[in-house]
């Protein structure tokens, strides 16, 4: 008689199944990616949508879907909807993911909250914490009306019948990582039960109708932990970044389904639980030091929004052979490059310098339109020099030196003059298309040289 294989292997990056070990991945190429984890047992009648739901699963043509009425309904929370995309879509499935202690738990009670007030049903089902301790997360946060209702379960057979019972409009799991199922022999958070959990809320959310928000475990990576099959199932896939030590969080959308990925929510942590930044170009700018060399207000733009952020830069001779180069909030390889820009096109000699170049406020910006900001920030620290005050910029920068165009610029300038800026470089070509702006003096420039000429 053949011996039964009682154990596979699954990709951690794809969730690709294998029989034996392999070195690399035949489906994501990714190396060294494959875990041993005991085989499922297949079972026959397998769970779908349709069998969820109650009702038999047919093929359907395109004029035979019928559009329900069903509208976006909001958390309560302008930050939060905005990442959204406009608010919560019934019958969504939404991983948060973030470092211990960044406030996901927090933020969703909160959401909870919200939607209980306003007469929707939901449930808050825990595998981490007791009741009690809910409780006292909860009445830190205000009072909650009955609309409300709190579970500790990490069954996941158990989960799907009180789902079905219940009806609501809104759940929330925390977390995902500890919901196990039955079928599934190994340990709760490996590869086949983060899978089999996620393919079972999500057969939920499509069937029922429900809105579920699935908290997620982040490994040392930033990554949420278990299969990346999990980010692929899920309709939109939120980040808490920042440092939990710190008072600021940004919360950013990396995938979704019906709205943007670009932009971003500025919550601040107090004792009361997280309270939503309106103006974060206000809260990013406190602080800033006048008259200083090294600093430079630059203008991103995140989804919508523009976001005014202070970049800073030192620079001091090096006294090693290989000079020494950090960057924090911003990519390090795109500092090196505007670098070597400034020491071919501009005559600053950066191959003898130690650099170092930081986001005030703790927040992450990849826009090139912040490289201009970075340019006239490494040049000012090394010429001792400083902006004039009340003075901003932004513009991307080619290899050649040239200060090229970048989109929304009306509204960046707009922003700036709300915030009481008098003067804003940009490139020429955007300063040309928006001469007839009042109230803030425009700079146009067409190269690093002509922008590195206006500090003093």
């Amino acid at each position: 008689m053949a011996k039964t294989k009682s154990t596979v292997f699954f990709c951690q990056e794809c969730g690709y199944e294998s029989p034996k070990w392999m070195g690399q991945c035949p489906a994501c190429k990714a190396w060294n990616s494959f875990v041993e984890e005991p085989a499922a047992a297949k079972k026959k009648g397998a769970s779908g949508v349709g069998r969820v739901s109650g009702t038999e699963a047919k093929p359907m043509t395109l004029p035979q879907v019928e559009m329900s009425d069903t509208k976006r309904f909001s958390t309560g929370m302008e930050e939060l909807d905005r990442v959204l995309g406009g608010g919560i879509v019934p019958g969504s499935l939404v991983l948060v993911g973030g470092d211990p202690g960044i406030g996901k738990s927090t933020i969703l009670l909160q959401v909870c909250r919200n939607l209980a007030a306003s007469g929707k049903k939901v449930l808050y089902i825990s595998g981490e914490e007791s009741l009690q301790q809910i409780k006292i997360r909860a009445e830190r946060i205000g009072d909650f009306s009955d609309d409300l209702k709190l579970l500790c379960e990490t069954d996941l057979d158990a989960i799907t019948e009180i789902l079905t019972q219940e009806q609501p409009q809104a759940a929330v799991i925390d977390s995902v990582q500890t919901m196990y199922s039955e079928e599934i022999s190994s340990a709760p958070g490996s590869v086949s039960q983060v899978r089999q959990a996620t393919n079972v809320f999500l057969q939920l959310a499509k069937s029922l109708g429900i809105t579920i928000f699935l908290v997620g475990h982040v490994t040392k990576e930033g990554v949420v932990a278990g299969p990346r099959v999990l980010e692929h199932m899920v309709d939109t896939v939120l980040y808490f970044e920042g440092d939990r030590n710190a008072a600021y969080r940004v919360l950013r959308g990396v995938k979704n389904r019906f709205g943007s990925t670009n932009e971003i929510g500025v919550f601040e942590m107090r004792k009361e639980g997280l309270v939503e930044v309106p103006n974060p170009s206000e809260y990013m700018l406190s602080g800033k030091p006048e008259g200083a060399s090294g600093s430079v207000v630059a203008c991103s733009v995140e989804g919508t929004r523009p976001i005014l952020v202070e970049i800073q830069a030192l620079v001091c001779k090096t006294s090693f052979g290989l000079p020494r180069r950090t960057a924090a909030g911003v990519d390090l390889n795109r500092v090196n490059l505007l670098m070597a820009v400034l020491e071919k096109r501009a005559g600053i000699p950066m191959s003898s310098c130690d650099a170092y170049v930081n986001i005030a406020g703790g927040v992450r910006m990849n826009e090139p339109a912040i490289d201009l900001g970075i340019v006239l920030a490494i040049a000012s620290t090394y010429r001792e020099g400083a902006l004039a005050e009340n003075t901003i910029c932004f513009g991307e920068v080619g290899l050649s030196g040239e200060v090229r165009a970048v989109s929304m610029a009306p509204q960046r300038v707009q922003e700036a003059k709300k915030l009481g800026f008098e003067e804003c470089i940009l490139p020429k070509v955007c300063a040309a298309a928006d001469a007839e702006c009042e109230g803030i003096r425009l700079i146009g420039v067409s190269n690093v040289r002509e922008a590195i000429a206006h500090i003093s």
